[in-house]
């Protein structure tokens, strides 16, 4: 980590007259602003107009409490961080400090919480890494499993390149044993921190958690091989009473260089594989974000319109939405999917019951044809399950209501709640709170169905 401090010699005059008045407070610079980080595969990317730049989550997250840096001015920070070994070095320039209030931000510590060892302290050493540590990831990788699976290679420049691949010389490997995952993974949680919104580290300590690296061949000018690391994933096994395993996905990664080329879908599909392979009970995903939940429902959606088990239930279904006139129902209509299907889902392609409930929507979808015809029919399909999961199962009310009473005890203990007769609707006006609930349900309503749309127009271009 370097660090430049530019400025001008004072001008000195011993006859100036000193005036007294309030220093004005520093206001201080977001992290946001000031830091720029690069994510480089060699020495001759440091300092290149064309070196590739990261964007991370959230830097403020990392300074001070309000996020921000205080005591600098002209403060410019430029970070590279290593593709080949994940070391990191820092250039900090700045043309002064002084205390505005808020004292000076140390800046050491501050980027040290970030990368921790990773953080190299001279330009020179950092750029030797790329030498001395080329084999970083083969040497990782030599101590890993190949699991079996045709790894793929997305497609740049494609829309659609998360659903589109062929085989190449890519590869998912398992990383398994503390002592090899420790050293890995404390190479990689900075970008985890920087790169995954509400990443935490991962207890390293913990046999149960298991490392899978997406990687791929690279041929050197002397005629050898290199292994760039292109993603990772972390995985835990639960214990599933009473003689099975959970695994859950806890973080994935696919570095910003080879995002949106089909990659995701490589290491998902590696742990589709694996799940079924050892027969756990079910993969699930811990708060996925919506990109991947979106490649997640891509896949999930794909296999199961290849899974027979369960497609003389969808076409009955889908027969139903046809059939139904929703809007002449005073009850809402069940279109979900058979019990006995849930757990022929969940035993053959280890696909947890939330999934398949988010995936049996598109299914829905993309069986009414033509959608236009049905549209509204399945909106309200939508709409009802939407009501039920914020509000619950008697988002009618049935002609109940809850108002405030006066009264000289606790305001907070006291309400009155009646029902008019034959659950008709009361006289009483709905407030703007209601109205407020309904404009969030109906943009909810809209986002599902834009989800639904997006997924099923992607997913009938594969599907034959």
């Amino acid at each position: 980590m370097g660090t430049k401090h530019q400025s001008s010699d004072p001008i000195t005059d011993a006859k100036k007259r000193r005036r007294v008045g309030f220093a004005k407070i520093d206001a201080g610079i977001e992290a946001n602003e000031c830091i720029k980080i690069y994510l480089v595969s060699s020495k001759e990317e440091v300092d290149a107009a064309d070196s590739s730049c990261i964007e991370p989550v959230d830097l403020n997250q990392f300074f001070e409490e309000d996020g921000k840096i205080y005591g600098y001015q002209g403060l410019k920070i430029t970070i590279w961080v290593s593709s080949v070994s994940f070391h990191a070095y820092a250039a900090i320039t700045f043309d002064s400090t002084s205390d505005g209030g808020k004292g000076i931000t140390d800046l050491k510590s501050a980027l040290q919480n970030i990368f921790g060892e990773n953080l190299v302290e001279k330009k020179d050493d950092f750029l030797q890494t790329f030498s001395t540590e080329c084999h970083y990831v083969k040497s990782i990788v030599s101590n890993g499993e190949i699991l079996q699976q045709n790894a793929s290679n997305g497609h740049s420049g494609d829309s659609d390149s998360h659903l589109k691949a062929e085989a190449t010389d890519v590869e998912v490997v398992r990383v398994v044993g503390s002592m090899h995952v420790g050293h890995l993974y404390s190479r990689l949680v900075p970008l985890a921190l920087l790169l995954v919104d509400g990443s935490n580290p991962i207890d390293i300590a913990d046999p149960r958690w298991e490392i899978y690296l997406l990687v791929q061949k690279k041929n050197d000018h002397q005629g050898g091989s290199k292994l760039r690391l292109l993603g990772f994933a972390a995985v835990y096994r639960f214990y599933h009473y009473p003689d099975s395993l959970r695994l859950r996905l806890s973080q994935i990664l696919v570095l910003p260089p080879y995002q949106h080329k089909g990659y995701g879908r490589c290491l998902l599909e590696a742990l589709n594989h694996l799940a079924i392979s050892e027969n756990v009970y079910e993969l699930t995903i811990e708060e996925p974000s919506d990109s991947l939940q979106h490649v997640r429902t891509c896949i999930d959606v794909l296999r199961l319109l290849r899974f027979d088990p369960i497609l003389h239930a969808l076409d009955s279904v889908i027969l139903r939405v046809k059939q139904e006139n929703l809007s002449k129902k005073s009850q809402t209509c069940h279109f979900g999917p058979p019990l006995s299907a849930v757990e022929d889902v969940r035993k053959s392609l280890k696909i947890n019951k939330k999934q398949f409930l988010q995936c049996w929507e598109v299914l829905i979808y993309h069986g009414l044809d033509p959608i236009d015809k049905y549209m509204e029919t399945y909106r309200t399909i939508i709409s009802n399950r939407i009501k039920a999961n914020v509000i619950g199962k008697d988002s009618g009310t049935a002609g109940k209501r809850v108002i405030e009473v006066p009264t000289d005890y606790d305001q907070d203990m006291s309400f009155c709640m009646f029902r008019s007769q034959n659950g008709e609707a009361s006289s009483i006006e709905m407030d703007e709170n209601q109205t407020n609930l309904e404009e969030q349900l109906r943009q909810l309503v809209d986002e599902r169905m834009k989800e639904v749309r997006l997924i099923v127009e992607k997913v009938s271009l594969h599907h034959l």
